[in-house]
């Protein structure tokens, strides 16, 4: 995409979530910021062992104390919608769509628009503020140069979507200018419950039925289906989707909304309806970046209001670098009981479960963390891994190759005069339940057992030299802890495009029965 000088740090638009009821609207509308500037103070453990407290300041602030971004409020007026010649917009700005206040009594009529009404909004607030950026001359950015990110909580991400995908709701001047999204906890393939499942369309309060999969495929301009996930005129790999998995901490409703989503949720939006994918470049569908962190749809323990979530948005807003990581199975060894009771004819099933948790250095939080008592891990059965029939030698599926993580990386934030950029991940296969002829193995199990087990560092140094223009070491912290010491062969990502990215390989290896042969694919591209 065409940028300005000012790249990577383009104004940003926050857009909230959900308000079901009438005084939530209003208590939405009183505050300037609608949610974007409350924190969080939460105890930990220190080192010594004391219990310290944390204190997460709001995105917002950090936003202005790290990156000297500012708000738009001046003299209790919004520089944005005001005619304040003496105050000019600044390009790294921080803007509020206050798409509620046309369903509040005090600033209009009550009645809440419907999302349509809401995303061509969205479209006229990002035209207005090109020409008020455009306007400020210190800012020396044209209108062909300006860009803008947008931030969106739950029902926030669907509006922006709706804005993005359906040409019908705004203009193509305002999308073009769109440079990334990202979304916290957004329901993209609706909301499901224990009982009836998505929430029907028939159900009118509050407009919840807003989530109905066939309200949302009017909208996002989609087909109707079971998947409304799906991203149209809008690059899928340019919007990151934050997933909660912390369901336990969701208070709204006095705990009911959090029975009702279950265990692998949020709160309020299930895993499996939380991302989004989409065709991209090439025309084949590829799912967009997310991260899984241990935080609820909001409250307290809040998703939005949370270090992990600022330190993803952050790193995929101005990060550089952009690495994933790929576990791509060659085989899976059975106990040898269980191999031989597969040899003799015995019908054998046995399902996976894959546990990632990375972290970049110098952070104290993790990026991003699937695990099985947080109802988060990688789930692939034995059939999903090695599609064919029963007693014959199968082949890998790749397409259900397990995909552990996306980083983003931000030199800027280097602990190191070299400007390198390292991060580890601390990977799991748990060893399954095998279940032969129907009945469990229950010989020589030890629950929370696991195949493979291994923390992996990777360090990414800056090199003109290199095609890429980084050149890259991986090691084991059980052999060389904090420091990761063999240079790997790169290869490029894109044959014949050696500025497109490059890609190498870890070998995954544990003989032992029950034990795995495969892969750790690393994918590393420029982010910008």
């Amino acid at each position: 995409m065409t940028t300005s000088a000012q790249h990577p740090y383009h104004p940003i638009i926050y857009v909230r979530g959900f308000a079901a009821t009438s005084s939530e609207i209003e208590e939405t509308v009183a505050d300037p910021y609608m949610g974007f500037n409350i924190g969080s103070t939460k105890s930990r453990v220190a080192w010594t062992g004391d219990v310290k407290r944390f204190y997460f300041e709001s995105p917002l602030v950090r936003l202005m104390g790290d990156h000297e971004y500012e708000d738009v409020f001046v003299d209790g007026d919004d520089l944005v919608a005001a005619e304040r010649a003496d105050h000019p917009v600044p390009y790294r700005s921080i803007i509020i769509y206050r798409y509620y206040d046309e369903a509040s009594k005090d600033f209009g009529d009550g009645k809440t628009p419907p999302i349509e009404h809401f995303a061509k909004g969205l479209g006229t607030l990002i035209l207005r503020l090109r020409e008020k950026v455009c306007a400020n001359k210190d800012n020396k950015v044209t209108p062909k140069d300006f860009r803008v990110y947008l931030v969106a909580h739950s029902m926030g991400g669907l509006i922006c979507r709706a804005f993005l995908q359906n040409t019908k709701l705004g203009s193509a001047e305002a999308r073009n200018a769109v440079d990334k999204v990202f979304t916290y906890a957004t329901p993209h393939n609706g909301i499901d419950m224990r009982i009836v499942r998505n929430v029907p369309g028939w159900l009118s309060f509050g407009d919840i039925n807003n989530f109905n999969r066939d309200k949302m495929a009017g909208y996002l301009a989609v087909p109707k289906g079971d998947d409304v996930s799906v991203v149209k005129n809008f690059p899928p790999e340019r919007i990151f989707n934050l997933v909660g998995t912390d369901a336990r901490d969701y208070t709204v409703a006095g705990g009911i909304s959090s029975w009702a989503a279950g265990d692998a949720s949020d709160g309020l939006v299930r895993l499996e309806n939380a991302t989004t994918h989409g065709p991209g470049s090439d025309g084949k569908d590829v799912s967009s970046p997310r991260a899984f962190v241990h935080r609820s749809h909001s409250g307290h323990y809040g998703i939005v209001n949370s270090e992990e979530g600022y330190q993803n948005l952050t790193r995929f807003l101005f990060g550089a670098l952009r690495v994933d990581g790929i576990l791509e199975i060659d085989d899976i060894t059975l106990p040898v009981e269980v191999q031989k009771a597969h040899e003799d004819g015995k019908k054998v099933r046995a399902s996976y479960q894959f546990e990632i948790a990375a972290s970049v250095r110098g952070c104290q939080w993790q990026m991003t963390r699937r695990e099985v008592r947080e109802n988060s891990a990688i789930f692939r059965s034995y059939g999903e891994l090695f599609p064919g029939k029963d007693g014959t030698k199968r082949k890998p599926d790749r397409t259900k190759s397990p995909h552990l993580f996306s980083i983003f990386l931000d030199p800027s934030k280097s602990v190191k005069a070299s400007k390198s950029v390292s991060f580890a991940f601390d990977i799991k296969v748990l060893v399954p339940d095998y279940v032969v002829d129907g009945l469990l193995f229950m010989k020589r199990h030890y629950e929370g057992g696991f195949i493979y087990r291994q923390l992996i560092l990777v360090e990414a140094f800056p090199d003109k030299g290199s095609p890429s223009g980084w050149r890259i070491k991986y090691g084991y912290q059980d052999m060389n802890p904090g420091k990761p010491g063999k240079d790997v062969e790169t290869r490029p990502l894109i044959k014949g495009k050696p500025n497109a990215g490059i890609t190498f390989d870890i070998p995954i290896e544990q003989n032992a029965r029950p034990g795995l042969v495969g892969t750790l694919r690393i994918e590393a591209r420029p982010w910008s």
